[in-house]
């Protein structure tokens, strides 16, 4: 993001910062994220259906639905498959372009595409959106999870949903590559909750992962993690428009859920972009914050904007499930990161951001130690930028070459 210049007006501040925002700073790997423009070619987003499917807590969702894209072209042997697993608010859309006149491409397109790092002459790229996605009434998005009607009552689960893992993320990938025919991964790769899917992938299928390429996350959501996670659901279970998940026939929670979002936005990010792109200028020149209590300054003002823009597409209770899922991941899903991390036989490549305020480097680290004792090969690759947790989606090119040379090896 371009720093706005101190000889910027309060009013023109303002609006360059809103424009800028919403080209990037609610974006990343913890939510959506703008890059630079790449790839123009157009996706159609798919539909992956199941019948039936039980959970791996023992529970039953029937049926299940869950969109796709998928970038280049499955060739006959079915051996150059790349999952992209996408990130907390993401979704399956990691690169082109649903309509001509999108604003922007998917949140990966600077490395997806012809000659590019992951080259879709050469790879075939799917992604999937994950069951309870975030972003449950974007229209580009199948999710099946608390919003969706059941199919007894016709009215939303609600809570009644079952609760799910990072691992029945997984199992439903599984099904969907299987009914595409693929049966290995040449590499399974994502950003965040992305690289947790990943890890898992490698872990509880290392016959069927050729690589493994986690970008801003660690083996296990750890006490700091759990404890950011708990500030995420925090205002949806103080909104009383909440009603404990029965909201679906009234005023959806949109206080509540706009603060969790404020709070995701603020956390994948860093101090080092707020305080390079806004100064202490007030969000209305007329109105100081010092002085009058309900006056705000900028930043303040754009996070609101961009949690408001969030949430109009965004589902209160399918962030609190994906809280619960990313609180509760360990690697292989078990009750030892170790041996879940023993499992992993894929040569891995770790990408990760020294500035993190989400994942912890020193997380990060021992992860890949922990891979590394296991007798796989592992490679570290750190990104710079200011944007913390979220230079694992807007700064990725960084790694570019080095993501194309391993996916090569």
């Amino acid at each position: 993001m371009q720093e706005c210049h101190a000889g910027l007006t309060a009013d023109s501040r303002h609006h360059s910062l809103r424009r800028t925002s919403l080209a990037g700073a609610l974006s990343g790997a913890l939510l959506v994220a703008l890059p630079a423009w790449g790839w123009d070619g157009l996706v159609e987003k798919q539909v992956f259906e199941m019948d039936s499917y039980t959970t791996v807590g023992g529970d039953t969702i029937a049926p299940l639905r869950i969109g796709w894209e998928a970038y280049g072209t499955l060739n006959e042997a079915k051996d150059n498959a790349i999952l992209i697993t996408h990130f907390f608010s993401g979704t399956s859309h990691a690169a082109g372009r649903y309509a001509e006149d999108d604003p922007a491409p998917g949140y990966w397109d600077a490395i997806i595409g012809p000659g590019k790092p992951l080259d879709t002459d050469r790879y075939y790229i799917i992604a999937s959106d994950t069951l309870v996605n975030l972003n449950a009434h974007d229209p580009n998005v199948i999710t099946t999870g608390p919003a969706t009607p059941h199919p007894e009552t016709g009215k939303p689960w609600g809570t009644a949903f079952p609760l799910i893992t990072i691992r029945d993320f997984v199992e439903v990938q599984k099904a969907l590559l299987e009914s595409r025919g693929i049966e290995r991964l040449h590499a399974v790769m994502g950003p965040s909750m992305g690289a947790l899917q990943a890890y898992e992938w490698a872990s509880a299928y290392p016959e069927r992962v050729e690589r493994l390429i986690p970008v801003i996350g660690s083996g296990m959501a750890d006490p700091w993690l759990l404890a950011v996670l708990n500030t995420w659901a925090a205002p949806i279970r103080l909104d009383s428009r909440w009603n404990q998940g029965d909201y679906y026939d009234g005023e959806p929670p949109l206080d509540g859920l706009r603060e969790a979002l404020k709070l995701v936005t603020l956390n994948a990010n860093h101090w080092q972009w707020a305080n390079a792109t806004f100064d202490r200028s007030p969000a209305d020149a007329s109105a100081d914050p010092t002085r009058e209590l309900d006056a705000r300054y900028a930043i303040e003002q754009t996070l609101d904007d961009l949690a408001m823009a969030r949430a109009e597409q965004a589902d209160a209770n399918h962030l609190l499930y994906l809280v619960k899922a990313n609180q509760a991941f360990i690697t292989g899903h078990g009750e030892s990161l170790e041996e879940g991390l023993a499992r992993i036989d894929a040569p891995t490549l770790v990408i990760y951001s020294e500035n993190d305020l989400v994942f912890t480097p020193e997380g990060v680290r021992r992860t890949a130690e922990l891979i590394e004792a296991g007798g796989a090969r592992v490679e570290r690759v750190t990104l710079e930028g200011g944007r913390g947790h979220l230079d694992g989606v807007m700064g990725i090119e960084q790694a570019g070459e080095r993501i194309r040379a391993f996916l090569a090896e």
